[in-house]
């Protein structure tokens, strides 16, 4: 490239920098920027609700296991207190006899 070409994409560059600074300020361009930035808050909030319910539906879930296991553990408590019983009343009787 020679020394004027290279001026004449400078120029051109300078040009378009300064056209699309003016576009960008319009008042169309604002209105676009608006309408995107008010989108993109809607998404954030239809987000931040879905994770909200997900989050409950979660907590649901465990607080709802941990009754299930207390469950479980108490039975197997309760099973366990009756064989040791058995056991005591059986020793019990060999030891009458």
């Amino acid at each position: 490239m020679n020394k004027w070409s290279k001026l004449g994409v400078f120029a051109g560059g300078v040009l378009f920098g300064t056209a699309g600074i003016g576009i960008l300020k319009s008042k169309d361009a604002k209105k676009a920027y608006t309408n995107c930035t008010a989108a993109v808050l809607r998404c954030k909030d239809t987000v931040l609700k879905t994770t909200d319910n997900i989050r409950e539906n979660c907590e649901d879930i465990y607080a709802d296991a941990i009754d299930i296991n207390e469950k479980r553990y108490a039975a197997e408590d309760a099973k366990k207190l009756e064989e040791a019983r058995a056991l005591v009343v059986e020793a019990d009787e060999i030891k009458e006899k």
